[in-house]
C-alpha cells in the first residue's frame, strides 16, 4: 500500500515537472518571438532602388505613348511617370494606349500658354508632384514628340552615374529678351538661356519648386506681347524676338541655378536633341522658334545614327564648345530627341522591333 502512495507521489512529481518543463519552453518561444517582432519593426526597410522621374508636358494626349510603353517595359521599380496636359483631361484606357500612363495626370494642372509663365508654371507643379515620391533621385522633362534613343538600361546608368544635373545654359547676350525691369532681382550677369528639357538632381528640383523670389518676376516680365492690330495687313517687324518678352521656358531653370550660385553643380548641355529651323513654321508670330519636324518618311536609322553620332555642342555666344562625356570619359551626346510625328516614331519602333537579333538590338541600345 506505502509502494503505491509512493508512486502515486512520484508521478506526480513528474507530472509538475513536465508541465513546469513545457510552461518555461513556451514562455521562452514567447520571449524570442516577441524579440524577434520588436527587432523586425525597428529596422529600417530595405534601401529602394532610386528612380528616374519622367515629367511628361503635352498638350493633351501623348501621341508616342506606344513608343514609350516598349521603352518602360520590365523597368518597373525604376523609374515613375509624371504628366501634365490640360486641366480635365485624363489618361485612361481610352486616352492613352500604354497602362504606364493610367492616371499619371497631376490632378493640379494649369493652362498653357506658349510664351507664357505658365510654361514654367506646369514644371513646377510636375517637380512638386514628382517630390512626393522619396525614392525619385533624378528629375527628367520630357516633350511629347521626344523619343528615346538608347534602351531604358543604358539611360538609367547614364544619368544616375553622373552627380550633377544636366541643364542647357549660356549666357544670353544677344536675343535681348532680358528686361531691365527684373534689376536689382534678377540682375543681367544671371540672366541664361537654354533648352527647357533638363534633368535635375532632387536638390535642383526642390531649389526650383521653393524659389519664390525668381519665378514671380517671370510671372511679372515674361508675359508674351501681342502683335499689332491689323498685323496681317503690314510687313512683320524684321526682328521677331521684339514680339515677345522673355520666352520663359528657355531661361527660367539656368537663371534661377545662376541666380542661386549652383552652377559649379551642373553640366551645361542638354541630353535631348532639337534641330532648330528658323524657316520652318508657317505661323509668322512664333517663326524663329520653331524646331525641325521629323515625319514619316525622315524616320530612318540614319537619322538616328546622325543624332547619336554627336560627341560635341558648340555655344556660339561664350565661344566654347562641350564635349560630352560619362562617368569621365568620352560618350555621346544625346539620349532623347525630338519633334518626331506619331507615324514616324512607329516606324522606328517596328523597324527595331523586327530585328531578331539579339546583338544587333544590344548594339543600337535603341528600345
Amino acid at each position: 500500500m506505502k509502494r503505491r502512495s509512493s508512486r502515486i507521489r512520484w508521478a506526480k512529481i513528474a507530472i509538475l515537472l513536465s508541465l513546469s518543463f513545457c510552461m518555461g519552453t513556451l514562455v521562452l518561444i514567447t520571449k524570442q518571438h516577441n524579440s524577434i517582432m520588436s527587432h523586425s519593426s525597428s529596422s529600417p526597410p530595405p534601401e529602394q532602388r532610386p528612380k528616374i522621374a519622367f515629367l511628361f508636358i503635352a498638350r493633351n494626349r501623348l501621341p508616342l505613348d506606344v513608343v514609350w510603353d516598349a521603352f518602360f517595359q520590365k523597368q518597373e521599380g525604376r523609374f515613375s511617370v509624371y504628366v501634365h496636359s490640360r486641366p480635365g483631361f485624363l489618361f485612361n484606357h481610352a486616352t492613352t494606349k500604354s497602362p504606364y500612363f493610367y492616371g499619371r495626370q497631376v490632378n493640379n494642372s494649369v493652362q498653357v500658354d506658349w510664351g507664357e509663365a505658365s510654361m514654367i508654371q506646369a514644371e513646377r507643379i510636375l517637380l512638386q508632384n514628382a517630390l512626393k515620391d522619396a525614392s525619385n533621385a533624378r528629375f527628367l522633362f520630357v516633350s511629347d514628340s521626344c523619343v528615346p534613343l538608347y534602351n531604358f538600361s543604358y539611360i538609367y546608368d547614364y544619368i544616375m552615374s553622373s552627380s550633377t544635373s544636366f541643364v542647357d545654359s549660356f549666357a544670353d547676350t544677344k536675343e535681348g529678351r532680358y528686361n531691365p525691369k527684373m534689376h536689382p532681382i534678377i540682375p543681367m550677369h544671371n540672366w541664361r538661356k537654354g533648352s527647357q528639357w533638363v534633368v535635375l538632381l532632387k536638390k535642383h528640383a526642390e531649389v526650383v519648386v521653393n524659389d519664390d523670389k525668381v519665378f514671380p518676376e517671370f510671372q511679372k516680365y515674361c508675359r508674351r506681347r501681342p502683335l499689332p492690330e491689323f498685323w496681317r495687313d503690314r510687313p512683320i517687324p524684321s526682328d521677331v524676338a521684339k514680339e515677345h518678352n522673355c520666352i520663359p521656358d528657355e531661361h527660367y531653370v539656368q537663371t534661377l541655378l545662376a541666380q542661386t550660385g549652383l552652377e559649379g553643380e551642373i553640366i551645361r548641355r542638354s541630353l535631348t536633341h532639337t534641330l532648330w529651323d528658323p524657316s520652318s513654321s508657317k505661323d509668322q508670330e512664333r517663326r524663329g522658334w520653331h524646331p525641325v519636324t521629323y515625319k514619316l518618311s525622315d524616320a530612318t536609322s540614319k537619322l538616328i545614327k546622325s543624332i547619336r553620332d554627336i560627341e560635341n555642342i558648340y555655344f556660339e555666344t561664350e565661344y566654347r564648345r562641350e564635349w560630352c562625356t560619362s562617368k569621365s570619359k568620352p560618350s555621346r551626346c544625346f539620349l532623347f530627341a525630338r519633334k518626331f510625328t506619331r507615324a514616324a516614331a512607329v516606324k522606328l519602333l517596328e523597324t527595331v522591333s523586327s530585328t531578331t537579333s539579339l546583338e544587333r538590338l544590344t548594339k543600337m541600345h535603341y528600345i
